[in-house]
């Protein structure tokens, strides 16, 4: 990166050190598992004056997605849409309205055909045509089709665009529908990668722009087009309580003194054990005390996933797929009725060996539990 490009680039930031920003993009390059160097090629790409455009749409949706990127600081939103892509359209946050903002978008995706990135936040409705959600005079549907097939890729940001999410919850009333089902129904080839959460963690939407303003290319994608820096592996792998779940240690009711002393939700309808995130890892939130639902007491709904987090029971049991303990626990669990924390490898690796032999036990005991209802 040259010093003098830096230099402009560091003004409309505010002031940044070059030394902050390469360490800020190193960060960014090594949380998606790339190889060394690239850093340095993504602090390069920001800097590039030529600013990649994007079109954002908004369909069946709650604008969470939406403020949930408004809450990120690196980079803050004014940084990603004025420094790193040009935010053509969006519904929530362009200055003009009406007319003048569908001529806007209408004008972009003249000027930049095959070369703009399309964002959808929400579902669409395919019913009765599409009525159920409208713009302008057109439906979303045909909005959708039209913009997507000039695209050099569509993200779909949230669980809505994904999967459906709540608009497709049943009966589904207006036909609901997922991004990548509307454009593989109309033919439109155009490469989507989804971003599922209700909402998503905003830097598993902005690695995503960033790889791609990098290399020009999508990052590796699962075989439902998720990033697999970010879905890659379950919740439950990663999650705090998970030396709870191994010794079967498990809050029955909320406010309960197991629910208080922070044991596995599991029983009360946890679907960790079935849902891919990295929610325990990056956490929601920049105040220095970031968190996730199952760190502040509340079972894992699996809205990351397209058949449990909107149309599983809420509090029904998870599908396990990972019974057996790992080798190593992850940061932090609170010990049974001593408040103290299981940090250490060779202490964590003990507790696994143990709990292992408990783990049938456990299967069991949860089945009878099962049994007996």
């Amino acid at each position: 990166m040259k010093n003098k490009d830096f230099k402009a680039f560091s003004t409309l930031v505010g002031g940044v050190s070059r030394r902050d920003f390469l360490k800020y993009c190193t960060i960014m390059a090594s949380s998606m598992g790339l190889p060394l160097g690239a850093g340095a090629q993504m602090a390069e790409a920001v800097v590039n004056p030529k600013r990649p455009p994007v079109i954002w749409l908004s369909a069946q949706e709650c604008t969470g997605c939406t403020e949930s990127l408004l809450r990120a600081t690196h980079p803050t939103l004014e940084h990603l849409i004025l420094d790193l892509i040009s935010l053509d359209y969006h519904e929530t946050l362009s200055t003009p309205s009406g007319k003048q903002a569908e001529e806007a978008r209408a004008a972009s995706i003249k000027e930049n055909k095959g070369k703009f990135i399309l964002v959808v936040d929400g579902a669409i409705p395919v019913k009765d045509n599409g009525i159920y959600c409208m713009i302008a005079g057109k439906t979303v549907l045909d909005i959708l089709k039209e913009t997507a097939k000039d695209a050099l890729a569509v993200i779909a940001i949230g669980s809505c665009s994904s999967w459906g999410g709540v608009p497709s919850a049943d009966p589904n009333p207006t036909g609901a529908t997922p991004v990548h089902k509307v454009l593989a129904d109309a033919g439109i080839k155009t490469p989507v990668v989804n971003i599922p959460g209700c909402p998503p963690n905003p830097y598993n939407f902005l690695s995503t722009v960033l790889y791609f303003v990098t290399f020009k290319k999508l990052p590796e994608l699962d075989d439902k087009a998720r990033p697999v820096f970010a879905y890659g592996r379950l919740i439950h792998e990663n999650c705090e309580r998970r030396p709870h779940f191994d010794a079967g240690r498990f809050a029955t009711e909320f406010g309960d003194d197991n629910h208080r002393k922070g044991y596995c939700l599991y029983k009360l309808g946890c679907k960790g054990p079935e849902t891919f995130n990295n929610c325990p890892a990056l956490l929601f939130g920049d105040t220095g005390a970031g968190t996730w639902p199952v760190g502040c007491g509340h079972p894992c709904f699996g809205c990351s996933e397209q058949e449990v987090g909107f149309h599983k029971p809420l509090f029904s049991k998870a599908s396990l797929h990972l019974v057996t303990p790992p080798d190593t626990y992850p940061h932090t669990a609170e010990a049974q009725g001593k408040g103290a924390t299981i940090t250490g490898v060779a202490v964590a690796a003990a507790a696994a060996g143990a709990a292992f032999a408990a783990v049938n036990k456990i299967a069991g005991k949860l089945g009878d539990d099962d049994k007996k209802k």
